[in-house]
């Protein structure tokens, strides 16, 4: 695999002889997810989880079918989404009374029980959320878990407040979730202020957090919406406060897909396969036995005896196929294992084992007394290293500019590169330097301010932006 050469045929390789999606469903766009693949699903979500519940979150289910009158209600956002709706409109033989969207995203399936919980400034905040599958019909073409018609793993986060300072408040909480969740990938990330032509349909302004894939171009991991009180009013959302008024509240909405795994593959993947950050590989360790005939009984007992005491720790893979040790390295390299232990009979007589990282794949020799405390030493290691090393390609592939005529020709030359220039905030600038250079404003650079000059018309500015082919 030639993950430089070719990074889109290196993915679909990746994901196929990895076993995380199978592709061959017949509907495009829906994937199956292998039972791998859905083990790293799973330890990713279990830390977003923790994230969540540990901030005060709970989490919820809404249904996936969405009547059409509560749909319709909200008519910007339904402006958004209305050539990506799937309707039921029979059930059985029988036409429904009232057709059903299968939920882009929520907010109209949440909203109306939102009017039903809130009475008063008492039941103020509330913090819910789900992980449930969303369908959109993607008109674009459709790349396994980047751009599907369903979205399977989409967590979505709804709160209500009493203020818009309170629900500003809530959105900044939500950057700090989103930044500690991929940190703990290894992702790093650019948190852009969308511009108004490009934010969530019904929002006040959206937040997005992008990262540059291995192609150059950003992808969009997660997104956090000031909902003001634009959907409160449409569903009249309301609540008593300490004076006796009636108020409409204010509400922010905050959400991750599958993408974020998309990413972490992307990221960190090398021409031998995966690279797993060990919290969220399904197999941490791997033991191989290095087998000698004569001694082989030898050999498996002392693997057996690592892997008891390693497996209430970790989760450990100890293979006692039939393979020649390389077919074993070469397999679990693929499927990004962090740590290799090998014992063979020269490591039994010295008391000690060889440990190697995937990342690195460097060996070292470890008395056996001492691997839980290795392991558990070069897993942080692990983890600030691939992080790093991200975060340095990130940062060597943004090149800043303050000329529009050599922007134009490096969007179109130096494409593995994303563009941080000057602009004005002027709509009609943003969309000239789009359509000059083929590429996309991700928005301003949330927390970075600086004076200088639009790169289109030359006015004042104080706002930084990104230009980026995106995914």
């Amino acid at each position: 695999m030639d993950k430089k050469g070719s990074f889109s045929e290196w993915y679909n390789d990746i994901l196929r002889l990895a076993r995380i999606i199978d592709v061959r469903y017949p509907v495009k766009g829906l994937y199956v997810w292998c039972p791998f693949g859905f083990k790293i699903r799973k330890y990713t979500y279990d830390i977003l989880r923790e994230l969540l519940d540990n901030t005060g979150h709970k989490e919820t289910y809404f249904p996936l079918l969405i009547p059409e009158q509560e749909f319709m209600k909200e008519a910007e956002h339904i402006k958004g989404f209305q050539n990506e709706v799937y309707w039921v409109t029979k059930g059985g033989l029988d036409d429904l009374d009232v057709p059903l969207a299968l939920r882009p995203t929520s907010e109209t399936a949440i909203y109306p029980i939102f009017k039903l919980w809130i009475r008063s400034h008492a039941d103020l905040p509330i913090l819910v959320y789900q992980i449930v599958n969303t369908y959109r019909y993607e008109t674009k073409g459709t790349k396994p878990l980047v751009r599907n018609r369903e979205i399977s793993s989409f967590k979505e986060a709804h709160t209500a407040h009493e203020n818009y300072e309170d629900a500003e408040k809530q959105v900044k909480k939500a950057i700090e979730i989103y930044k500690s969740f991929f940190k703990r990938l290894c992702i790093p990330v650019m948190i852009n202020k969308r511009p108004d032509w490009d934010k969530f349909a019904g929002a006040d302004y959206t937040i997005a957090i992008d990262t540059i894939m291995p192609d150059g171009k950003t992808l969009q991991i997660g997104t956090i919406h000031n909902l003001k009180d634009n959907f409160a009013r449409t569903f009249g959302i309301t609540y008593e406060d300490k004076n006796g008024r009636q108020n409409y509240v204010n509400q922010t909405c905050y959400g991750i897909s599958e993408r974020c795994i998309a990413a972490m593959i992307s990221i960190h993947g090398d021409d031998k396969g995966l690279v797993i950050p060990p919290e969220i590989a399904p197999i941490q360790i791997v033991i191989i036995p290095i087998i000698k005939k004569e001694h082989e009984l030898q050999i498996i007992k002392k693997c057996e005896s690592v892997y008891d005491r390693l497996k209430t720790r970790y989760r450990v893979k100890l293979d006692k196929s039939d393979e020649r040790p390389g077919a074993k390295y070469y397999k679990w390299e693929l499927k990004g294992v962090p740590f290799r232990i090998e014992i063979g009979l020269r490591d039994i007589e010295k008391d000690s084992v060889i440990i190697s990282r995937r990342d690195t794949n460097e060996k070292v020799s470890i008395k056996e007394k001492d691997i839980n405390g290795w392991i558990e030493k070069e897993s942080k290691k692990m983890v600030y290293d691939l992080y790093n090393k991200a975060e340095r390609e990130m940062v060597s592939r943004i090149v800043e500019y303050n000329n529009i005529e050599k922007l134009a020709v490096a969007g179109e030359t130096r494409k593995r590169y994303v563009y941080k220039v000057s602009w004005c905030g002027k709509e009609s600038c943003g969309e000239e330097i789009e359509r000059m250079t083929g590429l996309k404003i991700l928005g301003e650079i949330v927390g970075e301010k600086e004076d200088g000059r639009c790169v289109l018309c030359g006015d004042d500015s104080k706002i930084k932006v990104y230009l980026a082919k995106t995914y």
